[in-house]
C-alpha cells in the first residue's frame, strides 16, 4: 500500500512565511472554476496558506479567515474573483447550509478555496484539490497534496515543479 495517495505530494514547511510563499505559487496557478479543498486542525496554516495563495492569484485585498462570514470575495484587477470560504459552522447534510455557499454562481464566476471542507465534502465537486494540513510544532507544518480529476493532476504536478524544480 503506498503512503501517499495517486500523484499526491507532501511538502513540509519550516515556517509561516514558507506556508504563505507556497501559496503563492498555488495562487500563480489557479484558474476559474477550479476548487481547493483545505483540511487540517486550528493552526494548521489554511488561513496563511490561502493568503499567499490570493496574493499569488494577483488579489490586493486583506486576507482573513471568513469564519463568521462564511465567505470572503476577493478580486483582481481584471474583475476575476477568489472565493474564500470557511466551512466550520456548516453542515453537508443541511440545504440551507449548503445553499449559502452558492457553488453554481461562484464556479462560473472564479475561483473557490474552502477551509474545513471536509466538514462539507458531499456538497463540494468531486474534481478538486484536496490539501491535508498538520501542524508539527510551532513554526512546521505538514502539506499533502492530493488531486482528484485530469485538470487537478496537472495543477499538482506544475505546484510539485514550482516548489521543487523540474
Amino acid at each position: 500500500m503506498p503512503i501517499l495517495p495517486r500523484n499526491a505530494f507532501e511538502f513540509f514547511s519550516h515556517s509561516p512565511e514558507q506556508t504563505r510563499r507556497v501559496g503563492i505559487r498555488l495562487g500563480t496557478l489557479l484558474q476559474p472554476g477550479q476548487v481547493v479543498c483545505l483540511e487540517g486542525d486550528l493552526g494548521s496554516g489554511k488561513t496563511t496558506l490561502v493568503q499567499g495563495a490570493a496574493q499569488g492569484w494577483g488579489s490586493t485585498d486583506h486576507v482573513s479567515s471568513p469564519t463568521y462570514v462564511i465567505v470572503n470575495d476577493y478580486q483582481r484587477a481584471d474583475g476575476h474573483h477568489l472565493y474564500h470560504a470557511d466551512a466550520y459552522r456548516l453542515d453537508a447534510e443541511n440545504p440551507l447550509d449548503t445553499a449559502i455557499l452558492d457553488l453554481d454562481r461562484i464556479l462560473v464566476e472564479g475561483i473557490l478555496v474552502v477551509e474545513w471542507a471536509d466538514r462539507i465534502r458531499s456538497a463540494l465537486p468531486t474534481d478538486n484539490l484536496w490539501v491535508s494540513m498538520s501542524w508539527i510544532n510551532p513554526e512546521q507544518r505538514h502539506l499533502v497534496f492530493t488531486p482528484h480529476g485530469k485538470d487537478y493532476e496537472t495543477l499538482t504536478r506544475k505546484l510539485e515543479e514550482a516548489l521543487y524544480g523540474a
